[in-house]
């Protein structure tokens, strides 16, 4: 049957004789096999080595086929189940889902299901059978991913207060390459948003002819209209996620101008932009939840006076006033700002040397400022007002639930190390942004793990810079249908809990998780190599709280791209699994001294699917590869 069903599905490509490498390419597409052209190419090439001239006939391209499609360590499945090495009964699937992919639910309902939607061959399917052509398409496809099919919609409870919720995050989303010399783009607000990014920071200044511009101060980044922002902002804003969206202003504009953000924020946004607290409550004292904040977008800035006296001047024309905000800044955080000044730069080494011990203790020495607020921007600003941090102990007393701190990548890790215990009692009660260290010339990101172990919410990052901290980003909010919003686990959301990265006591659940590497497909070639050719290898990294942190490295499988076997198996014990990520890193070795990436994928441990799954892989850039994946077993209790 399936040798019949081969042969009409490509007869009519070969009834004019036949094919070459194009003719090849075309019939792989409709038979909708994704694959590497330069594994295809390698394929096509051994085949026509064989004889002369480039073309290939049915036989050949049988065989290139059989050599994409057709893995033994799938066969080797198959047959196990299979009665007659030919044909999967539906009885013999439903064994083989219970026993092999610890699917205790599924049922004759779960086995017609899939023998419908991935058995290509009709004579096949009308006796609820699978051949193993059907069983290579269910192997390959979504539903043996290893990431937890559930979790690809939004499974969490969304109806908790904001701050119960890790936020993803961006810094400076403007930018598309590094913050000195660097373009601003839309196209960094647009790229975010299809993410499912839920804050995004736009850093304001003034323009020509009364129009405000977004790029990165005291640089000599390029500049694009705050005006064409909100606009993008307002087209994509709920394309990816239906939760609300903060907008994080960095405001330098003159009162002048922040009069119209506030009207293009208005009558860009509409009835997106939320103005005023839901049901006209103002003595709050928790924050509304996702689900309640659903299709509207917040402003985050600085605010003057209460939500009261901003309720009752709504009606009212007050164009044209502005109130004055004085603020004190200790001197230990002004090393940790926002925006990279050169002046940072020119420092004396001495003054630097000085500025590298912080204490942690109030300051004598405080800095003022004024800045003046337009109230017309200001009263735009309900759940989401920017408060200077001056101690977690200043916070508990004064803090109110509706206003969130900014801190500073370098000045939070001291804090964490102080004092992990107040960090997280503070991110319990108030939503708490860490943005990366000015000194960051080119962009680069730290680890958010760190700040996740205490609870922070925003963790913002660079979304334009690759790498390890984009990956976990990334991997983490695949989480809850990516809608940009992960609740916390309990104890990051109890104002009385006691946990601590370093101290997890009772907190503890441990899970033992067993993964074995059986082998690669269709990796991507080393760049070295003039053909299809890479030397993989495969680290497999835990990130969570420090206990939990572990790399683990299989051996080196030499020139094999297209099929590299290793079964090798891994484990691992997991203290904290709620927190922890899992990062399956494919490398290339180059030489002894230096490895290439060839792809990853990352993914919370608690989204991990048990059983034989395949291993999507994305490369650098955060594109997925087709073609290229991992296949393992894994399970755990």
């Amino acid at each position: 049957m399936s040798h019949t069903w081969f042969w009409s599905l490509i007869q009519n490509d070969f009834k004019t004789g036949n094919i070459d490498f194009d003719g090849c390419l075309r019939l792989l597409e409709k038979m909708q096999i994704t694959f590497d052209e330069d594994h295809l190419k390698h394929i096509f090439k051994k085949t026509i080595d064989k004889h002369t001239g480039d073309i290939i006939s049915m036989d050949d391209f049988k065989a290139i086929y059989r050599a994409l499609v057709h893995r033994p360590e799938f066969e080797e499945l198959f047959k196990a189940y299979s009665t007659d090495g030919k044909l999967l009964p539906d009885s013999q699937l439903l064994k083989f889902l219970m026993k092999e992919q610890f699917q205790t639910d599924a049922n004759e309902t779960t086995t017609l299901e899939i023998i419908m939607k991935y058995e290509p061959i009709d004579e096949v399917r009308s006796k609820r059978m699978m051949s193993f052509e059907g069983f290579v398409r269910y192997m390959n496809s979504e539903e043996c991913s290893i990431f937890k099919s559930q979790h690809k919609s939004v499974y969490q409870d969304m109806t908790h207060p904001l701050c119960d919720y890790f936020i993803s995050s961006s810094h400076n989303t403007y930018l598309i390459a590094d913050q000195l010399v660097g373009p601003s783009h839309l196209w960094g607000y647009t790229s975010a948003l299809l993410k499912g990014c839920r804050c995004l920071e736009i850093d304001c200044w003034d323009g020509n002819n009364n129009e405000p511009l977004v790029y990165h101060g005291h640089t000599l980044t390029s500049r694009i209209p705050f005006r064409s922002v909100i606009h993008v902002i307002e087209k994509y804003a709920f394309m990816s996620s239906a939760y609300p969206l903060v907008l994080s202003l960095e405001n330098h504009c003159s009162p002048k101008q922040q009069e119209v953000m506030a009207k293009c924020l208005k009558t860009i946004l509409g009835d997106k932009l939320l103005s005023s607290p839901l049901g006209g409550e103002v003595d709050m004292t928790a924050l509304p939840s996702p689900e309640a904040l659903k299709f509207k977008v917040l402003i985050k800035n600085k605010k003057v006076g209460t939500l009261e006296e901003s309720m009752l001047r709504m009606d009212e024309d007050y164009q044209g006033e502005t109130e004055e905000l004085t603020e004190s800044e200790s001197k230990s955080e002004s090393g940790d700002t926002d925006d990279t000044l050169p002046t940072q730069q020119m420092r004396s080494p001495a003054k630097r040397r000085g500025e590298r011990r912080p204490s942690l203790l109030p300051q004598k020495k405080t800095k003022v400022n004024k800045t003046k607020i337009a109230l017309a921007l200001s009263d735009l600003v309900v759940y989401t007002k920017s408060q200077k941090f001056v101690s977690f102990d200043h916070s508990r007393q004064h803090q109110q639930c509706y206003e969130n701190n900014s801190i500073g990548e370098s000045y939070a890790r001291k804090l964490l190390k102080a004092s992990a215990k107040d960090f997280i009692s503070h991110t319990t009660r108030f939503i708490t942004r860490i943005y990366p260290k000015g000194t960051r010339m080119k962009s680069s990101n730290y680890n958010p793990q760190e700040f996740w172990n205490v609870g922070c919410q925003m963790v913002a990052l660079n979304f334009q810079t690759p790498g390890p901290p984009m990956e976990l980003q990334d991997g983490k909010f695949l989480d809850n249908g990516g809608c940009g919003y992960v609740l916390k686990p309990q104890f990051l959301r109890d104002p009385n809990t006691k946990f601590t990265p370093r101290n997890v006591g009772g907190y503890s659940k441990p899970m033992s998780l067993s993964i074995r590497l059986i082998s690669g497909h269709q990796l991507p070639p080393s760049s070295m190599s003039k053909t299809n050719k890479a030397d993989p290898m495969v680290q497999i990294e835990i990130y969570g709280v420090p206990e939990d942190q572990t790399r683990k490295r299989s051996s080196v499988v030499k020139s094999n791209a297209l099929c590299p076997k290793w079964n090798e198996t891994f484990s691992f014990n997991i203290q904290v699994p709620e927190l922890a990520m899992i990062r399956f890193c494919v490398e290339d070795e180059v030489s002894l001294a230096h490895n290439e990436f060839l792809g990853q994928y990352t993914l919370p441990v608690t989204s991990l699917n048990t059983g034989y799954r395949r291993i999507p892989l994305i490369s650098k850039d955060g594109t997925k590869l087709e073609s290229a994946s991992l296949f393992a077993h894994v399970w755990y209790y």
